[in-house]
């Protein structure tokens, strides 16, 4: 009897412990910040270097020494970082130091003279945009003055250019005996730090100082969408014209489904950088991305798609399987507002400018199962708009005054377990089912018509046409609302379109 009443306590022993891991695996750590506090001292005499430049890998801030010999980087993201100290006439030093969450880290670096006789290449200097420089071209380029050297000396160039806060630190030139190089599509109003290092004909080397500069402010763009880029997605924003387009985000994972806050300050997105979809935002020229879910947007036949914004731009409405959330544009407050009939799952959704009522499409395990439906903002009177038609159904969304709604369906009524679409619609109906009015009547054949919305002005729809085989570009449009004539192609290699 011992034996079994010990074994069940140890059992569930395990079982709480399994349970307490699961539990910490959900949570997701804060953004710390610290700081790094350093020394710089003479090997030979233990006296502090003063004027010694100081750069970190992730990018952070450039600084020297003060006549103590000291620097200080402060209010920077927790991480490890390599820390390089550069004087003209000493060795380049390097140290890799952790930075932790509201503490101070502390280091020493002791340089050591270059030796006589043994000289390296000198450093090169007058950098073109000069130090610090703010306002710069995306396009631009990096210029620098040739140390002196004698006749004999053939002297070539590797240049270094890297973000801020970026851990990668891309070579842009290797070996070029040029003193200039261009660079091209840098980001919007970004910090850049950028390094020469001169090599001599017999292969002795000195790292130049590193130098900053700052580009221009993102200009006004009124468009959002996602665009797909080296096999995956990113956000672009655009004033409606590929010479004035932008890519916001640049990471290996996929981002889209952009949405501009009503306020006009801030995009959110989806990415799955952490493998499960979630909700992040970021400012209008794509700094300051952070991840405001936890819970996923995830679902039938959902990678992080459906989401909008609250009519005042302080919430955001999100699918997750069945269930339907509204959270805090921070990140706190998770509420649920809604729950999905049996066996389906919340989709694709729409929220009134008024604020009173939402269109949420819910979708079965198999994807042409799919239904829209309207309900009170609170997630109360859930009633049936476009029923379960033969074909796909899906995108809701509201005109400007909330009196009617926008959605797609294949007419041709083809249905499949992949979900391809024949002949996609854009249709328009009141909200009390009345009205049905097809605006793709002028839609060329063998295309789909798909992610309609309003413009700002209600005059016009934005949507997506593609070719119905899967393998065609997905381009955006614009067409009149009232009819859907005068279709006029915006951007192409482009989908999930925003117009603010």
């Amino acid at each position: 009897m011992f034996k079994k009443v010990s074994t069940l306590k140890f059992i569930l022993f395990v079982l709480l412990l399994i349970g307490i891991v699961a539990c910490n695996e959900d949570t997701i750590e804060p953004n710390g910040r610290g700081s790094i506090r350093g020394v710089v001292i003479d090997a030979e005499t233990n006296r502090p270097v003063e004027a010694v430049s100081i750069t970190t890998n992730p990018a952070t801030s450039a600084v020297i020494t003060d006549e103590e010999g000291v620097f200080e980087i402060t209010n920077i993201a927790r991480g490890d970082y390599t820390i390089s100290a550069q004087k003209l006439g000493y060795k380049t030093k390097t140290a890799t130091i952790a930075v932790r969450n509201a503490e101070q880290s502390d280091v020493t670096l002791v340089l050591e003279e270059t030796q006589a006789g043994g000289s390296t290449p000198g450093q090169p200097g007058n950098p073109e945009p000069e130090v610090n420089a703010t306002g710069q071209p995306i396009d631009i380029t990096l210029s620098w003055q040739a140390p002196d050297t004698t006749s004999t000396d053939s002297l070539t160039y590797d240049v270094y250019l890297y973000e801020s806060g970026n851990t990668e630190k891309r070579r842009i030139a290797e070996a070029i005996s040029d003193t200039s190089v261009a660079v091209r599509d840098l980001m919007y109003n970004t910090t850049y730090f950028w390094q020469v290092v001169v090599r001599d004909n017999t292969g002795r080397l000195t790292n130049g100082e590193v130098w900053s500069f700052t580009t221009v402010a993102l200009p006004e763009a009124r468009y959002l969408f996602a665009r797909a880029t080296d096999g995956s997605y990113d956000v672009y924003s655009s004033d409606g014209t590929e010479a004035n387009t932008f890519r916001l985000t640049s990471d290996f994972s996929r981002e889209w489904w952009p949405v501009l806050n009503p306020q006009r300050d801030v995009i959110a997105y989806s990415s799955n950088i952490g493998i499960e979809p979630q909700i992040f935002s970021m400012n209008r020229d794509g700094s300051n991305k952070r991840q405001i879910t936890s819970v996923p947007v995830a679902g039938y036949h959902n990678q992080g798609i459906g989401f909008v914004w609250s009519p005042d731009g302080g919430q955001l409405l999100y699918p997750n399987y069945n269930n339907l959330y509204r959270i805090e544009r921070d990140g706190s407050g998770l509420t649920l507002v809604a729950t999905a009939p049996a066996n389906r799952h919340f989709r694709m959704m729409d929220w009134t400018g008024s604020g009173d009522k939402i269109a949420a499409q819910t979708i079965g395990a198999n994807i042409n199962d799919s239904e829209i439906y309207i309900m009170n903002a609170d997630g109360s009177d859930m009633e049936l708009l476009v029923g379960n038609l033969p074909g796909r159904v899906e995108s809701p969304a509201f005109s400007i005054d909330g009196n009617n709604i926008l959605y797609t369906h294949d007419a041709s009524g083809f249905e499949n377990l992949e979900g391809r679409q024949l002949n996609a619609h854009i249709y328009r109906i009141n909200t009390d089912g009345s009205g049905l009015v097809d605006l793709s009547r002028f839609k060329p054949e063998g295309t789909n018509d798909l992610y309609p919305k309003y413009s700002p002005d209600g005059s016009k729809i934005i949507f997506v046409n593609t070719p119905n085989d899967n393998l065609g570009p997905h381009d955006i449009y614009m067409m009149d609302a009232a009819d859907g004539r005068n279709r006029v192609k915006l951007f192409s290699n482009a989908t999930m379109p925003d117009w603010k």
